[in-house]
């Protein structure tokens, strides 16, 4: 027996298989069902938006900020689902020649990914048929990917779990509740949680079972690309905030002066911390599991790091 096979609790890959083949869907079929998007409808919750903080817009205007976010949240899907996949199909070979169970889970998680990310392409194309032209989401995800696989697969699977868990909470708590959404963007989220649900406790158990094998010395540098990882990814909401306000101003059918429009990027820019950072990394089941495997002293570096994103 494999030191990976001694210490595996296999029930719990093969729960996650069951429920994968429970919850199988296909795009077409069950997703998109031959509908259309319009701008009638919001697409992402107030709960998201942080609509409250953009003061001087009406409710028209709150709207298309809604629908703007909604763009870019389902954009920011796919292009983390591309490290995503490749990370899970790299674990996947610790199994190759081992618990074939564990492979089945891992496997069926990397193809699921994948699948999302063709429904958040077809999403773009189908959300930029009903808005306005010159929306930019300028990130390359083959780039993004090969910079987060660059770091320890301990930040790497950190920072999975952290976007899995916010996953789960952004559709039970927003989403899902908000009878003024879009449906068909309810629909592409519902069924998007319904398959991460699984993806999170797989990605847990790997963490587990991968921070386990590290030395001490290992770990403390893992945190350290952790904090460097969420950094990245603050630079790239940061980026996309400018562009977004920019977007929304060129098509407000309404001058938007220099004070307002700096204030509406900052209020995107709050809204993208919570939704892509803080909404994960506050999440009370990835504070345990994290928690677990950090001294205070690693704790002190995390927090003081995520301080410092308001």
């Amino acid at each position: 027996m494999t030191s990976v096979e001694s210490t595996l609790d296999s029930s719990r890959y093969a729960r996650c298989i069951e429920a994968s083949k429970r919850v199988r869907w296909e795009i077409d079929a069950d997703v998109i069902r031959n509908r259309t998007f319009n701008t009638a409808n919001k697409y992402l919750p107030d709960g998201l938006t942080l609509a409250s903080s953009f003061t001087t817009l009406n409710r028209d205007e709150l709207r298309f900020v809604s629908q703007i976010q909604g763009r870019t949240y389902a954009n920011i899907f796919g292009l983390v689902e591309r490290y995503i996949a490749a990370k899970t199909l790299e674990l996947s070979r610790d199994y190759w020649l081992g618990d074939q169970v564990a492979l089945e889970a891992l496997i069926r998680f990397a193809d699921e990914e994948l699948k999302h990310q063709t429904l958040f392409r077809r999403i773009e194309k189908m959300i930029g048929s009903a808005m306005p032209p010159g929306y930019k989401f300028d990130v390359d995800p083959d780039g993004v990917a090969k910079a987060v696989l660059g770091a320890s697969t301990w930040a790497v699977l950190a920072l999975t779990l952290d976007i899995e868990l916010f996953t789960q909470l952004h559709y039970r708590e927003s989403i899902e509740p908000d009878d003024n959404l879009s449906e068909l963007f309810k629909d592409v989220f519902l069924f998007h949680w319904r398959e991460e649900s699984q993806h999170a406790i797989l990605d847990e158990l790997e963490f587990v079972r991968h921070n386990a094998t590290l030395t001490s010395a290992q770990r403390d540098k893992g945190v350290d690309e952790f904090i460097a990882l969420v950094a990245a990814v603050d630079g790239i909401i940061k980026a996309q905030s400018k562009q977004d306000a920019e977007y929304f101003a060129a098509n407000a059918g309404r001058k938007v002066p220099a004070a307002e429009l700096t204030a509406i990027e900052d209020g995107f820019l709050r809204a993208y911390r919570w939704q892509y950072i803080h909404s994960g990394a506050k999440h009370p089941h990835f504070v345990k599991v994290l928690g677990g495997m950090i001294d205070a002293a690693q704790g002190k570096r995390i927090q003081a790091a995520l301080s410092s994103l308001t």
